[in-house]
């Protein structure tokens, strides 16, 4: 009668187990065992030292882990489990041979056993949760591992980590917040900062944010991460995009890295095109010409970061300052002079021709800047507005400022420069034409 009601709780302790631990439990009918293969799973992650047990004092480098390889248990359960005999182990080992056999393990499961209480499942969090590391004293304060061979086995539960935090989130289904569909974890990817999404949206979105230059959206998509401006790192691009917006990505990040440096140069050589960032000068070198010379630490050219042409010495002249003074030289000169005639003789006509049409659109663009664009008080890069209101934020520094008479605005309260009464901008967040401007008869019309 025992036997019979020690087989109906053996029964349904196994049912309840495969119900809780489905991954863990496999029943081998054949020899009468059963297999248990517990992954170690930390509360928290824990800065992981690995002890070298042939060596004294030599450890590796630290490695944060919140699982540890599966213990392999094989046990058989008696006739008389669980009332009056305990399971019998029949072996106990690690995989990845990270910990050796310790008979004092075995000991710790038996003495769990209590007449007539299915011990199953205590075994499983015992070891599920790293609670007989703490008991059998493997695992101490700061938390080490002893093993014969750290080098070896420091990267294997580092690559175990990873591989079976993959697989649990491939496995598992996920809602993206951009297209409102569930996908499979393979077909996702989880940020850093733990936002998930289809790769399909973070594709079309991305890509089309590296197509049209916006680099500092190639982030997380999701509103709070939008409004901190947290943006994609190298890994996450690269895992989503192709490899020709991947390049593109790089070379956007690096200008605009430029861009906010002003200090930052572009080395002038064709084949190179590397940033070139200011040497460090002393005061008195600062105020000398050897405040223009670049080196580029890529290919080595050394050039002038004015004139960006080979490097011509701290004394000489810049080609560019020449180029000016030559072409408003001969500018001020009459026409048909025989100043003019020189120049045109030494330089040839057809060059100062070309310096004098480049000098005009340079003077031509200056005047543009200055009737259609508005400079940022910050960074002083020119914007031109299309539409919209007049409050702007500088995409270079992100400074705020009026688009009308060009002053900075507080960014936590930008509109209030427009509310503010006696203001020339007063009660002028948006320019509006009058119907008389915008009125334009057209001929034959009214006939």
């Amino acid at each position: 009668m025992d036997d019979h009601e020690c087989l109906d709780m053996q029964r349904e302790e196994l049912e309840v187990l495969e119900s809780i631990y489905p991954d863990y439990i496999s029943n081998d009918a054949s020899k009468g065992s059963l297999k248990l293969e517990i992954p170690i799973e930390f509360e928290v992650p824990h800065k992981v030292y690995i002890e070298d047990t042939n060596q004294a004092g030599s450890s590796s480098d630290p490695i944060t882990l919140s699982l540890l390889p599966p213990l392999l248990v094989t046990i058989t359960l008696p006739p008389t489990y669980p009332l009056r005999a305990p399971p019998q182990l029949v072996s106990i080992r690690a995989t990845h041979v990270w910990m050796p056999y310790t008979p004092q393990l075995q000991q710790l499961l038996i003495d769990m056993w209590q007449a007539g209480e299915g011990v199953l499942y205590n075994w499983i969090e015992f070891i599920r949760s790293g609670k007989f590391l703490d008991a059998l004293g493997m695992i101490q304060d700061p938390r080490i591992i002893q093993h014969s061979s750290p080098q070896l086995l420091a990267p294997l539960l580092a690559t175990f980590e990873t591989s079976a935090r993959s697989n649990e989130f491939n496995q598992n289904s996920y809602p993206c917040s951009v297209c409102l569909s569930s996908f499979k974890g393979s077909k996702c990817l989880q940020l850093s900062c733990h936002h998930i999404f289809c790769r399909s949206c973070l594709e079309d979105f991305w890509g089309l944010c590296i197509t049209e230059g916006d680099v500092g959206r190639v982030g997380c998509p999701d509103p709070e991460c939008v409004k901190e401006g947290r943006q994609a790192d190298e890994e996450e691009v690269a895992r989503v995009v192709s490899e020709e917006a991947c390049i593109r990505w790089r070379w956007l990040k690096e200008k605009a890295m430029m861009d906010k440096d002003p200090t930052i140069t572009i080395c002038p050589m064709v084949l190179c095109q590397k940033p070139v960032p200011k040497p460090h000068l002393t005061d008195v070198e600062e105020e000398s010409g050897w405040r223009r010379l670049r080196t580029c630490p890529s290919c080595s050219y050394s050039f002038c970061s004015f004139c960006k042409r080979t490097w011509h010495g701290p004394v000489s002249a810049c080609p560019i300052s020449a180029y000016e003074t030559l072409v408003l030289d001969y500018l001020a000169l009459p026409a048909g002079s025989l100043g003019r005639t020189t120049i045109e003789q030494r330089f040839g006509r057809t060059v100062v021709a070309k310096m004098v049409d480049a000098y005009h659109e340079e003077q031509l663009f200056k005047q543009y800047l200055a009737d259609s664009a508005t400079p940022c008080p910050g960074c002083n890069i020119h914007i031109e507005k299309s539409l919209g209101c007049n409050h702007m934020t500088c995409t270079k520094c992100r400074q705020h400022f009026c688009y009308r008479c060009g002053a900075k605005l507080q960014a936590a309260s930008p509109y209030q420069h427009f509310s503010t009464p006696g203001s020339s901008c007063f009660n002028k967040l948006f320019d509006f034409n009058s119907e008389e401007d915008e009125w334009e008869p057209v001929e034959g019309f009214n006939d």
